[in-house]
């Protein structure tokens, strides 16, 4: 079966999967569904990263990955994050600091691999707990406002595909990732407003200019975190994090623009005030 058509296959059994999660499962069970993902894809980047720290104790990462997750997770340990005492916070910043660099310490980490090993495992443990927190969050706001951020992301990738290929003629990021083209990222955002717009006049009966403007910044947020994520692969010399989703590589590939995405969006809809723009 050819690349296209295997990715085309994939997609047609994941999607499905995908939505029946956000709208089948209650906001406990998603978050551990959450959790078992974001292991996936701790283990995928641990592998990715191998290179830069072979003697560095990176896969302590599987282990401080959950525990900073809930911390920082609505749902979890509190009923919203207006509510997380301070102390937590004080916490996970001490897991960062403290934690990590005892941790790259008493793993007797090679002194030339020490600073790498810091890097992956600190910028790690954000890197995957703040997107399982905010798509809690989301999922615990309204399953639809969760569906929002997969059609920006799903249909923005898909623009991106055919304008870029069509059309594109200015390289984005041709060290990162050299495919990417400024007028593929134009129509994915394009086609992040359009979502915008249908998602408003179906839930809101009105286009809220707010929402707009949460989708275009969504849409920028979710395309940086698929260059950070070809950024990393490219530092590593791999093509993909793995081979879990035939024709779309790993998990980590395939949810790329979401590690950003869904805490850009959280972010977003708290500036603009949430109650405005979710009914």
């Amino acid at each position: 079966m050819s690349g296209p058509a295997t990715r085309i296959l994939t997609a047609l059994v994941t999607v499905p999967l995908a939505l029946a999660a956000v709208f089948l499962l209650p906001p406990h069970w998603f978050f551990v569904l959450l959790l078992v993902v974001v292991e996936i894809q701790v283990f995928e980047f641990v592998r990715v990263c191998r290179g830069w720290a072979p003697h560095a104790p990176l896969e302590a990462l599987l282990a401080l990955v959950p525990p900073t997750t809930l911390l920082i997770s609505p749902g979890a340990l509190w009923p919203s994050p207006t509510q997380v005492p301070w102390e937590y916070l004080m916490v996970v910043l001490m897991l960062l600091s403290v934690g990590v660099g005892t941790l790259v310490l008493l793993g007797r980490t090679p002194v030339e691999e020490s600073l790498c090993a810091l890097g992956t495992i600190g910028f790690g443990m954000t890197y995957f707990a703040l997107p399982v927190a905010a798509l809690a969050w989301l999922h615990r706001l309204d399953p639809w406002v969760l569906l929002l951020l997969l059609a920006i992301v799903w249909v923005g990738d898909s623009a991106a595909y055919f304008v870029g290929r069509t059309w594109g003629r200015t390289k984005l990021a041709p060290v990162v990732s050299p495919n990417k083209s400024w007028e593929g990222a134009a129509a994915s955002t394009a086609a992040a407003l359009l979502v915008g717009v249908l998602w408003s006049l179906w839930r809101l009966d009105q286009v809220s200019w707010q929402l707009l403007a949460v989708c275009a910044v969504t849409s920028v947020g979710s395309q940086i975190g698929d260059l950070v994520e070809s950024m990393l692969k490219r530092g590593a010399g791999v093509k993909d994090s793995g081979n879990l989703l035939p024709g779309h590589g790993g998990m980590l590939d395939r949810m790329d623009a979401i590690m950003f995405g869904a805490p850009v969006m959280l972010v977003s809809l708290w500036a603009v005030g949430y109650d405005l723009v979710v009914p």
